[in-house]
């Protein structure tokens, strides 16, 4: 599968998430203390952006009035109807039998070995004239 350099690292700090579109695609990339996840920015409920989610745990219950939080951070909560999606797997919490949302490879690579690699980009002179953007081909 192709693979599409979106950003630094630094700019998906820890603890925030970051959506990117990659042709037709919008993904949501999250960063969980260091660990990187990508799945499609689409809710299959409502259509909600699941980067504007809330990252989550899973809540466990042995009984009434016992509950602790499990897998903190590896679940996003659709911020429209509450809908939790593992972040690893994309599998819902809500109706795990028949909904899932698409999940990514992710991963960092170090910037040297972009510059040898297969990636390349076109660099256009930029500048601002009298408050106008001007682009040089």
């Amino acid at each position: 599968m192709p693979e599409h350099v979106v950003c630094r690292l630094d700019e998906i700090p820890a603890g925030q998430s970051r959506r990117f579109t990659i042709g037709k695609r919008d993904i949501a990339i999250f960063n969980v203390n260091g660990a990187l996840s990508a799945i499609a920015d689409r809710c299959p409920h409502e259509g909600a952006s699941l980067c504007a989610g809330r990252v989550t745990g899973l809540v466990q219950s042995d009984g009434p009035g016992s509950y602790r939080m499990e897998r903190e951070g590896e679940l996003v909560r659709c911020p429209w109807h509450g809908w939790e999606f593992d972040l690893r797997t994309g599998q819902s919490y809500c109706d795990p039998a028949r909904m899932k949302v698409r999940t990514f490879g992710v991963k960092v690579m170090p910037g040297a070995g972009l510059q040898e690699g297969p990636y390349t980009i076109e660099v256009y002179d930029v500048a601002v004239r009298d408050d106008y953007v001007v682009v040089t081909l």
